[in-house]
């Protein structure tokens, strides 16, 4: 054993406390320890803080409320490393709760504090903490302008160096956050920091990529980064990514910043040059890449691999052997592992989105995109269908992805889809097929072949209004095809509209007014929707705030309103009161309800002479029109059934045009021969056989005179009884009749004088050899039948009121046929001028002026004054029916604004 050394142990100063050692379970008093001017005791009093506040949230509360956070503030800036590092950890864990936070926000120096700890000077425990704190503070928009400001993005960045993974996924974790506001993202590049975002996608810790990955979806999103990246190759990086099958589950993420960057036509084209297009589209449809191809390939596998051939021959220069030695590493693995829907889904999207371009359109096209699209409508997930069908309609919109898309048999499959039980399946199906058809006949005729129709149809009654509405469209752009029109009618589209039309959606209102329009364009398709009641359906569609819906439904209407039958039922309902609502309406108005209303004017003239006072040439007057003179716009129009309910009144008489016979009184003279012959029959028959029986009895009658007697008693007894009969029956009948009369549909009044008028007119007038004669002849034979002509100055005192109120008297209504009138002036000679002249198919017009003036015009050629001098184009005259019948006056001369006029 050796020899005990004995120990020199000095006392302590008398003026030093004796060192004690303290076991406190109060948290209170540790936060009192945080005052001590002693480091450690400091250093202590922070590390066992930020133990007990990683505990648990409510830990993280209870020392904020005893003051923890101000003095944790103070001690991150004190001048002991060990002191400065558990006062971060400590506040960096508390930044998790947000009064922590809330707390620091009003604190300036809080923020400048935890990035001055950033410095590389500092521990990497200090750097993972502070990390930690810039993160959870960026959470709020207004600590990431306190952190921009003090040049937090700087620090964060050169953070993303270092060799500790917690510091490196705080830090691209706060960048993230800080990448949420535009004016970071522009930092971060101009900090070089979008490189070490790249190079940390190739960490061995999946938590440090799916950060990274979010970083960069988030700073490309800025077109400038967007260049950056294209210039530090981020598409191949990205596309190589997405070939590990190992990382499938950040896959997702790396497809969606390959969506922002193929946003840019240079980065397409920089995709196309380097292949990586094809190689995504490959991983995408779980094929094998094309530089992973046997190099033994025929057909198109050969010619895709040419180019990349020549590239392989070029092994002097440094890329070629770049190239070279990237494709001789080895696959991902022998079998083709497949992506994940998800993954399927976002390459979809990122298509989707790069199409919104139509110069991205046709680099994409040139890539065969759409094949990968096709192939995704075959995939099992709805989703995967869903963004597959949205990036085919995108694409649709190039004129030759349509001809593409339907020769790579991409119609089929889409008409698949339709009869699919999801709902977001079948509105991205029906809005591709929608775009696929657009002005494209050939498309529309294979939709046919596929047996599409039949399944569209069907959709019309589908709850989806966005998938209702996308079908009306195709079906309205098959409609342009008129066999495909004739077939879709024959399976009964006409009446499937109708329940669209109800909808309360007004995309699926307005589409499915349009297709209304498309389809019922023939007499039959107008009178099947009129007896299914859509005509309706589309008046009421007029009261729709939405300006489209008006539009479509008044197009539509304009296109039922050229059948009659239609038009009235139109007007019955009160679509043209509606029109008219609209027409005057300041903000309401459009050009559709403009010809709406014109058309349904042209097929009721009476409303349409109302209205605007004017018939054209074309305007031919028939039986059934009258004239009720003027009305404001507003006013309803009245039917002639209406007006001859009324009650006899002293206002102005309604002008009747009707030169048919009275039904009733053919029928009764009918009877009355029918009759008549009867009657003559049974008297010669009756004479017949008594003077037979006189023939041969003659010489009885002599010897037996009582029997006679007897004989003429009996006969006028049954005489008498027949009689009585008779008139029994004819009463019987006359009930019969009157019953039947009120039960039977309105028949107008009739007009004998005018038939006889039309009768002459065709006989003497019609045969005349030119137009002039023709109206010279027509005006006189007007003016005769409507008392004379009237010198100038002497029509105040032609009386013609007084013949009409007599008129109205003896009918017992306001509705006097025109051909009872005698005396008239403008308004009833123009009438009666105009109705003859539609008889024998001479072209003139009606017009309306004021105080009861009406004028005829008619297009008539000058004649030279030289026999065989120059002609002329016909010009309008002006028909005289009043001074001087029978002369014509040119539409601008003196004497016309004269005649027009009071």
């Amino acid at each position: 054993m050796g020899k005990k050394v004995k120990e020199d142990k000095k006392p302590p100063p008398d003026d030093v406390f004796d060192a004690i050692s303290v076991e406190s379970r109060q948290a209170g008093t540790v936060v009192l320890m945080l005052s001590s001017p002693e480091e450690d005791v400091q250093s202590k009093a922070c590390e066992a803080i930020y133990k007990f506040v990683d505990k648990c949230d409510e830990n993280k509360k209870q020392l904020l409320d005893l003051g923890a956070g101000e003095a944790l503030l103070k001690l991150m800036q004190s001048e002991d490393r060990i002191v400065r590092r558990n006062a971060c950890m400590a506040l960096g864990v508390m930044t998790a709760n947000p009064d922590v936070r809330k707390f620091l926000r009003k604190r300036e120096e809080s923020v400048p504090a935890f990035i001055q700890l950033l410095a590389p000077e500092e521990d990497t425990v200090v750097h993972e903490f502070a990390a930690l704190g810039i993160s959870n503070m960026a959470t709020e928009f207004s600590s990431k302008a306190s952190i921009f400001e003090s040049g937090g993005v700087d620090a964060l960045v050169k953070c993303l160096s270092s060799s500790d993974p917690d510091v490196q996924k705080n830090s691209v974790e706060a960048l993230a956050q800080m990448l949420l506001d535009y004016q970071s993202r522009a930092a971060i590049r101009d900090a070089d920091g979008l490189n070490p975002l790249l190079e940390m996608l190739k960490s061995e810790f999946s938590i440090i990529q799916k950060l990274s990955l979010l970083a960069l979806d988030r700073a490309s999103q800025d077109s400038e980064n967007r260049s950056t990246l294209r210039d530090l190759e981020a598409m191949t990086v990205l596309v190589d990514f997405v070939a590990h099958p190992e990382w499938n589950d950040l896959h997702v993420m790396a497809v969606m910043v390959l969506s922002n960057l193929l946003e840019d036509l240079e980065s397409l084209e920089l995709v196309k040059e380097t292949g990586g297009l094809k190689r995504l589209v490959a991983l995408i449809t779980d094929q094998v890449p094309p530089e992973e191809e046997p190099k033994a390939g025929t057909g198109k596998g050969e010619k895709k691999a040419g180019s990349r051939a020549a590239k392989k021959s070029a092994k002097g220069s440094k890329s070629g052997k770049k190239e070279e030695s990237e494709k001789d590493e080895p696959p991902p693995g022998e079998a083709i592992i497949p992506t994940l829907p998800d993954v399927k889904m976002c390459a979809a999207k990122a298509i989707a989105r790069s199409a919104r371009s139509a110069e991205n359109r046709k680099i994409l096209h040139e890539q065969e995109a759409e094949k990968m699209l096709i192939h995704l409508l075959n995939h099992e997930s709805t989703d995967v269908q869903t963004a597959a069908a949205q990036a085919l309609g995108i694409m649709s919109e190039n004129l030759l992805s349509k001809d593409s898309i339907r020769e790579w048999e991409g119609l089929q499959p889409l008409i698949k889809l339709c009869n699919s039980d999801n709902g977001d399946v079948k509105e991205s199906v029906t809005l591709a097929l929608a775009n696929l058809t657009t002005g494209n006949s050939s498309n529309c005729k294979e939709v046919s072949n596929l047996n599409g129709t039949e399944t569209l149809i069907h959709l019309l009654a589908d709850p989806r209004d966005e998938a209702v509405a996308n079908t009306c469209c195709v079906l309205t752009n098959m409609a342009t095809e008129e066999v495909l029109r004739s077939e879709a009618q024959g399976k009964g589209i006409v009446t499937a509209l109708l329940e669209p039309l109800k909808s309360k959606n007004t995309r699926v209102q307005a589409k499915s007014s349009l297709a209304v329009a498309a389809y019922v364009c023939d007499v039959d398709s107008r009178s099947e929707f009129r007896n299914a009641g859509g005509i309706e359906n589309m008046v009421q569609l007029l009261h729709s705030g939405n300006d489209e819906v008006r539009r479509n439904a008044a197009w539509a209407l304009a296109v039922c309103a050229v059948d009659e039958p239609t038009a009235i039922e139109i007007c019955k309902l009160g679509g043209m009161d509606l029109l008219q609502e609209i027409q005057v309406s300041g903000t309401r108005k459009n050009p559709f309800a403009e010809v709406a209303l014109e058309r349904l004017l042209d097929a009721n003239l009476s409303a349409k002479y109302a209205l605007t006072g004017q018939l054209s040439s074309t305007n031919v007057i028939e039986d059934g029109f009258y004239d009720a003179g003027q009305i404001r716009p507003n006013t309803k129009f009245m039917s002639i059934e209406d007006y001859c309910k009324q009650q006899l009144n002293d206002k102005r008489p309604v002008l009747f045009i009707n030169a048919k016979a009275d039904p009733v009184t053919t029928q009764s003279s009918s009877t009355q021969e029918m009759e008549a012959k009867e009657s003559s029959k049974t008297n010669v028959s009756g004479k017949s056989s008594r003077t037979g029986r006189e023939g041969k009895g003659g010489r009885r009658r002599t010897s037996m005179i009582p029997d006679d007697n007897d004989r003429k008693s009996k006969q006028k007894e049954k005489e008498e009884k027949q009689r009585e009969e008779e008139l029994q029956a004819q009463l019987q009948k006359e009930a019969e009749a009157l019953a039947t009369s009120e039960n039977q549909p309105f028949n107008p009044p009739t007009d004998s004088n005018l038939l006889k008028y039309l009768e002459e007119v065709t006989e003497r007038i019609l045969p005349l050899a030119t137009a002039a004669e023709q109206v010279r002849a027509l005006a006189q034979f007007v003016a005769d039948k409507m008392g004379g002509p009237i010198e100038k100055g002497q029509l105040p005192n032609f009386s013609w009121e007084l013949p009409l109120s007599q008129v109205k008297f003896e009918l017992k209504s306001n509705v006097i046929p025109i051909g009872k009138i005698k005396a008239g002036i403008h308004i009833h000679r123009a009438l009666l001028f105009k109705a003859l002249a539609d008889r024998i198919a001479l072209p003139c017009t009606l017009t309306r002026g004021e105080y009861n003036r009406a004028w005829n015009e008619v297009m008539l050629p000058e004649t030279p004054e030289q026999p065989g001098g120059q002609k002329f184009p016909p010009r309008s005259f002006i028909v005289d029916l009043i001074h001087q019948p029978g002369g014509i006056m040119r539409s601008d001369s003196p004497e016309a604004v004269t005649y027009k006029k009071l």
